[in-house]
């Protein structure tokens, strides 16, 4: 027998009640009925994004709502400035590109996060940038971006949006809509959101609307406009993915219920807690100087193969995490405490990897990160 442990940044575990709830039989999604469970869904995503803005939700992943404010909020020809410090740094390069925008690239290093000053510098030299286009968690690179510091180059000017990815952010950390003048905030299902892929949640400042009007870039699917007007009927515009919105009705009220301030504290000891045992083992971090909440990663040591090793981690011991991308694959694992894990799951992945490690021939400390955890998760008890 091999029980097996999810510990990689999305898809993220499932709690069993929320999948108790998707189980129910199924509804018609024009019905009153589905209208309640929709309306209250769409309500606590407010909470969510600590905002009074209405959040759409889309039957797609994080990166259809991505699509949806490039296409919803700028015009072919436009010029937007992109953070590009990872793989999903570029993908809003690559979006921008598609619709006929024009990126103002700012490349950052991997492992570390984007200069709010630099940005200043370059919207300086290009008062024509109609926007900021940033991660909050940078996924590929466990990065922190200072998304407070960089809303405040955006903030009090009515011509440049401030537009995050939050995929692996929100329900991680504090990332207020509205305190920090944030106009464009997506998330996803299948991250701290604890459901399958399948659903993006989008919401727009009234600056971000204002934009709206004028946007000239193709859509139909993806027209924001439209879903806000059926979202005031309590129903989407299409045909909504009726199981995943039952289950985020229900995870959105478990998230009220531990209250949202509580909930960044539990990924943020498990964050603080994973990185101690990196230290306590003598690896590698590889955002050493701004790590995100969401997933840490560490640089594999000399001489073992990241790739066999998340590769046995996953097949041997039961226990998957993620690895590395493009420049850093074979060279990173990445171990998530977003969603659905806790004090033990954290435990678990910290001694899978010394073990996995030990296996593959690096001396490691065996129980030394597992102690290292344990100091730091005992602060919830």
């Amino acid at each position: 027998m091999k029980k097996t442990y999810l510990l990689a940044p999305g898809p993220t575990p499932v709690p069993e009640t929320v999948n108790l709830d998707m189980a129910s039989p199924m509804i018609h999604h024009r019905t009153p009925q589905f209208s309640q469970v929709f309306a209250e869904a769409a309500e606590d995503a407010k909470y969510l994004f600590q905002t009074n803005q209405d959040v759409m939700i889309l039957a797609s992943t994080g990166t259809g709502a991505m699509e949806g404010c490039i296409t919803n909020l700028f015009s072919p020809g436009d010029k937007v400035l992109v953070v590009n410090g990872g793989k999903f740094g570029e993908r809003w390069g690559k979006i921008s590109e598609t619709y006929g925008l024009v990126p103002v690239w700012h490349k950052v290093e991997w492992g570390q996060c984007v200069k709010a000053e630099d940005l200043k510098d370059i919207l300086d030299k290009e008062p024509d940038i109609k926007a900021i286009l940033v991660q909050a968690s940078e996924t590929s690179t466990t990065v922190s971006h200072p998304i407070e510091e960089i809303s405040k180059l955006t903030r009090d000017r009515d011509d440049l949006l401030l537009v995050v990815d939050g995929i692996t952010a929100v329900g991680v950390y504090p990332l207020p809509m509205d305190a920090w003048g944030i106009d464009a905030l997506v998330t996803g299902s299948q991250k701290a959101l604890m459901l399958p892929p399948g659903l993006a949640l989008v919401s727009f400042s009234e600056k971000a609307w204002k934009a709206n009007e004028s946007s000239k870039c193709p859509r139909f699917y993806f027209d924001l406009k439209k879903e806000r007007k059926n979202l005031a009927d309590k129903t989407t515009a299409y045909t909504p993915a009726v199981s995943l919105v039952t289950g985020l009705r229900s995870v959105l009220k478990n998230l009220r219920e531990e209250g949202i301030d509580n909930v960044h504290k539990r990924h943020n000891r498990l964050a603080r807690a994973t990185r101690a045992a990196v230290k306590a083992l003598g690896l590698n971090p590889v955002a050493p100087d701004a790590p995100a909440d969401s997933a840490t990663g560490l640089f594999v040591p000399e001489g073992v193969d990241g790739g066999k090793l998340v590769k046995s981690l996953r097949d041997d011991f039961g226990v998957t995490l993620a690895g590395g991308q493009d420049q850093w694959k074979g060279k990173v694992v990445r171990i998530a405490h977003l969603g659905y894990v806790d004090t033990f799951d954290t435990i678990v992945a910290v001694a899978a990897l010394e073990m996995a490690l030990k296996k593959f021939g690096h001396d490691v400390p065996m129980g030394k990160g597992v102690a290292a955890a344990q100091e730091v998760l005992l602060e919830a008890y």
